[in-house]
């Protein structure tokens, strides 16, 4: 899943460093992903998991970091 995620990353995120120099947990924000960018993460994790983020998970905690979305994803799609 974090393959996956960084891919999404790579493509969407906007970033300013390789998404290959980030640990799981670095601050993606820090790294120069924007609100706007972080909207396009969000979408794209829900079009590549299908899964809908509901309206408590929309902050910017969640995607924060690779651990945060990975974590979110997992709770979306527990039960699977």
């Amino acid at each position: 899943m974090n393959d996956d995620i960084r891919a999404i990353l790579k493509e969407h995120g906007r970033l300013a460093v390789g998404v290959e120099t980030l640990k799981d947990d670095s601050d993606l924000y820090e790294a120069g992903m924007t609100s706007h960018a972080s909207v396009n993460v969000m979408l794209a994790l829900e079009g590549k998991f299908d899964i809908e983020f509901p309206d408590r998970m929309l902050k910017r905690g969640v995607f924060e970091s690779i651990s945060a979305m990975r974590a979110a994803v997992e709770e979306l799609t527990a039960g699977r």
